[in-house]
């Protein structure tokens, strides 16, 4: 299977996923005419627009429909989520003396009530009471007050942001339940395959004693196994392969756009394009790793594509990356890195006339070789071995800037892989044809009833409910968080600030407190390691190029004298628990290598320390040189600082300079928000305007 990608560190550029015709294949099995409509829900109707699609409101209803999610903001919905949990605690402290069989039996009957959605307020209580007490007797975990509370919320529709380590994949199980008692599906939607076998897994137990099934896709399963999993009551799943299915499906339909032609063709003896469906609609999801999923990757549309095999055009890229070479910065060409984006000159639009002219070929045409020319300057001069991709087995392999993991079946599109590749001297992959597309903040906003859990929610709160209706509800923590903040230090260098993270980890490393370095890129981690190498300082490094051992790597990272080197927020889904004696010591350490383009996600690699009530600290580093003051920090402030403080070296103390950090992650936040919504629009136009592909206009 392969994606394509549109480059990643580009705001003014979405990205986008690709399937290949060889991920399409078919199955056999009878559908049940009861499913169609359900079905059709997450196909679409005739018009090809998904049923539960709407668009973003425009003048006076999107100022009332902010107003709307201003009012809903400031509405104090979680203490009225917390007072409730207490009465179902209460309810549930009634059950420790009820058998087994009394147990399931009382879950049998309130099953049936909301099969037939004939419950009411009390029996939801009752029945998360019930959950609650199953829990602990079939997994040996009791939710806490809170967790139930953040439940409730989950079930109401809401986002709800709880801290790191406070349970979200224990919390997700009682609204689970509740929506696979429906009949209708539940998508438990995770970042990875790992997480989704495990968390199924896990879980299976409460699930099957409450009368519920689960299952897991996993990216080699195959469409025979895909079906019967969603048919499942609940469903664990990854973002990527819940919507390549779904688009799976609707590629499978062709120009067959109707439900009431999809019901007749079954009633006269069967569709076996119907029988193809592996989905039986989108009811329901609750999605872990919210802010990751909706804000981080939500620009990303997966598309499906076909090969189109141009051998003149891959010869092309392979000249393209020869010919920049001899293309000098400034005189040929220029580089905005704010947008990352290379532009050419006159100079340099001379010069490619005059060595394109004697190749012929795509050559002859100016705006095609100015097109193979500016994106081999770009590969060359924008993406970077380490940091944009690494090279495995005679392979670019993306990484991801959000998480440092490995992204193997992706690709950048409009010819930006191949540019890479040909770079890196390595053999061109042909370009392919794009056959269906649909963004993920699209697809999830096609769900009836939407919901999910992270730990940074609030910072995206106006975001949330303009794009998907999703209200914010802050959980408080089970036990008071004792995080020490220590703030930030500002160095006047890069190579200033690497060595004084390396003194700060050898000093927590001599008193045996465990740390965790979070980095932006596999070439920070890789360099970061180094040093600590030359320093004799035992540690283990995580980033995507050893994301393998992920999950083991983080769940070891707070024992005794441990240090971990990570990529950004790479293991997340993996608590980590304190080893003994380590509380003694002051918990884990967390050092921020630098600053990321939002708080959110800084705020994301904190929160690994202090969970549950232990002890933590965090701090921040920067430098002026760090990329986010390069890209978004205001000209004025750049042209004050940079000359003032680089040539000075050493540790800067000037309050304005972390001002300006926080400037420029929201000149970055304020440009990835329009991004995000230039998408949607752009999603639009193409339903409205372009129909699906192989539907009827």
């Amino acid at each position: 299977m392969a994606i394509e990608l549109i480059h990643p560190g580009n705001f003014d550029q979405p990205r986008s996923d690709v399937l290949t015709t060889q991920a399409i294949a078919r199955v056999t099995p009878a559908v049940s005419i009861a499913h169609l409509g359900a079905m059709w829900r997450h196909l679409g109707d005739a018009s090809g627009k998904a049923a539960a699609d709407r668009k973003l409101p425009k003048g006076l209803d999107a100022a009332w429909d902010a107003g709307l999610g201003a009012v809903y903001a400031f509405m104090p919905r979680t203490r009225r989520y917390l007072h409730r949990a207490q009465r179902i605690v209460a309810i549930s402290d009634t059950l420790q003396t009820v058998s087994d069989a009394r147990l399931r039996q009382e879950l049998v009957e309130l099953r049936v009530a909301f099969r037939l959605n004939r419950q009411r307020s009390s029996d939801v209580d009752r029945a998360m009471a019930l959950v609650r007490e199953t829990a602990q007797r079939q997994l040996g975990q009791r939710p806490y007050p809170v967790q139930v509370a953040a439940a409730l919320a989950l079930y109401d529709g809401c986002l709800i942001e709880m801290a790191t380590g406070e349970g979200k994949t224990l919390t997700a199980t009682l609204p689970a339940v509740l929506a696979g008692w429906r009949g209708r599906g539940c998508h438990v939607i995770t970042v990875n395959d790992y997480l989704a076998a495990r968390d199924a897994q896990n879980m299976g137990p409460l699930y099957r004693f409450c009368n519920v099934s689960v299952a897991a896709i996993q990216a080699d399963m195959p469409p025979v196994q895909r079906r019967q999993a969603y048919r499942a009551d609940i469903t664990y799943c990854t973002n990527k392969e819940v919507t390549a299915d779904h688009l799976r499906d609707r590629l499978i339909l062709g120009r067959q756009r109707g439900l009431v032609a999809a019901l007749s063709a079954q009633l006269a003896g069967g569709d076996p394009r119907v029988e193809s469906l592996v989905m039986r609609g989108l009811e329901r999801a609750i999605i872990d790793e919210a802010d990751s999923i909706l804000i981080d990757e939500a620009v990303t549309p997966l598309i499906i594509s076909g090969e189109a095999p141009n051998a003149e055009l891959v010869e092309a890229y392979q000249q393209a990356a020869t010919l920049a070479g001899d293309f000098e910065a400034a005189r040929h060409y220029t580089v905005n890195h704010k947008y990352r984006e290379v532009r050419l000159t006159n100079a340099g639009r001379g010069h490619l006339r005059q060595r394109g002219a004697a190749m012929g070929g795509v050559w002859a045409g100016a705006r095609r070789a100015e097109e193979l020319v500016t994106q081999a300057i770009t590969a060359r001069e924008l993406f970077l071995p380490g940091k944009q991709y690494v090279v495995r087995e005679g392979k670019v392999v993306i990484v991801d800037e959000f998480t440092g993991r490995l992204m193997p079946d992706r690709t950048w599109r409009d010819g930006l892989h191949q540019a890479v590749e040909a770079r890196e001297l390595l053999d061109v992959t042909p370009m392919k044809d794009t056959l269906a597309r649909i963004s993920f903040q699209r697809f999830f906003r096609s769900y009836r009833t939407l919901c999910g859990m992270t730990g940074t929610g609030r910072e995206a709160t106006m975001e949330l409910w303009r794009v998907y209706h999703l209200p914010v509800a802050v959980m408080p923590t089970h036990r008071p968080c004792i995080r020490r903040h220590l703030g930030t230090r500002v160095f006047a260098d890069a190579a200033s600030r690497w060595g004084a993270i390396v003194q700060d980890v050898r000093q927590m490393h001599q008193h045996g407190r465990p740390v965790l370095i979070g980095t932006r890129s596999v070439a920070a981690s890789e360099r970061l390691s180094e040093l600590l190498g030359h320093e004799g300082m035992p540690h283990q490094v995580l980033n995507a190029v050893r994301h393998e051992e992920e999950a083991n790597i983080i769940a070891q990272a707070g024992q005794r004298g441990t240090i971990t080197v990570a990529t950004n927020m790479a293991g997340r889904g993996t608590d980590i628990r304190l080893g003994r004696g380590v509380a003694e010591l002051g918990g884990l350490h967390v050092i921020a290598a630098e600053p990321n383009e939002s708080h959110r996600i800084d705020r994301q690699l904190f929160g690994r320390a202090a969970r549950q009530g232990d002890p933590g600290s965090a701090i921040l580093y920067m430098s002026l040189d760090d990329e986010i003051l390069r890209r978004y920090a205001p000209p004025l402030a750049s042209a004050a600082l940079l000359p003032r403080h680089g040539a000075a070296g050493g540790e800067l103390h000037r309050p304005l300079l972390r001002r300006i950090i926080r400037w420029a992650q929201a000149r970055a936040g304020r440009m990835a928000r329009g991004q995000r919504a230039a998408v949607l629009r752009n999603d639009d136009w193409l339903e409205e305007f372009l129909g699906f592909a192989g539907a009827e206009e």
